[in-house]
């Protein structure tokens, strides 16, 4: 028997689509990751599904579609800014 408010699967844990910052300073990419609600900004990540940068012109959007639907089929949160990168590229 699991102990109370033990995570027995990936199910379980509030997942989130988010942005994690990578690149140097003033100097900002992003990666759109699979993370757990609870890590921070740029900890631990169970999957990284994207990159965006906004200094190119016109900005650079790359996203695992696939993936990014199996994750939303899981139940996974996409946050504001990571929705509106997924409309961009016609993901819903």
């Amino acid at each position: 028997m699991p102990l109370r408010g033990t995570l027995t699967s990936l199910e379980h844990m509030a997942v989130r689509l988010r942005l994690t910052r990578i690149g140097g300073r003033k100097n900002p990419i992003w990666r759109v990751v699979v993370a757990d609600q609870r890590s921070k900004r740029d900890g631990r990540v169970i999957e990284t599904v994207g990159h965006y940068n906004a200094q190119t012109d016109p900005s650079t959007i790359v996203l695992n579609e696939e993936r990014i639907r199996e994750w939303l089929g899981r139940g996974a949160q996409p946050t504001d800014t990571v929705r509106k990168l997924l409309s961009t590229r016609g993901i819903h």
